[in-house]
């Protein structure tokens, strides 16, 4: 868990993040609206995860990460890696 929450707030100050959080395994990073769009950030991140080969959920503004509890310190430095990535591509 601990090093879920290191990683996973390791994103904080990416672009666009305002706030990220967690309690054990389930961790979300609450993106910052498009005026007038909402949920469009969010869904975006989540096409560009998707095609990179990473699954997320969202919901409105915000990434929500619940990896398996069996998770390996490989897939979550996969998981914040990909994130990262695709935070510095969203509008």
């Amino acid at each position: 868990g601990k090093y879920f929450a290191d990683a996973l707030h390791s994103l904080k100050g990416e672009l666009h993040v305002i706030d990220d959080r967690n309690i054990g395994l389930v961790g979300a990073i609450e993106l910052e609206g498009i005026a007038g769009q909402p949920t469009k950030r969010a869904f975006s991140a989540f096409l560009k995860a998707f095609n990179a080969g990473v699954l997320i959920r969202t919901t409105g503004d915000t990434i929500a990460l619940t990896p398996p509890l069996i998770v390996e310190k490989a897939h979550i430095d996969r998981i914040v890696d990909t994130l990262r990535q695709v935070l510095k591509t969203l509008e």
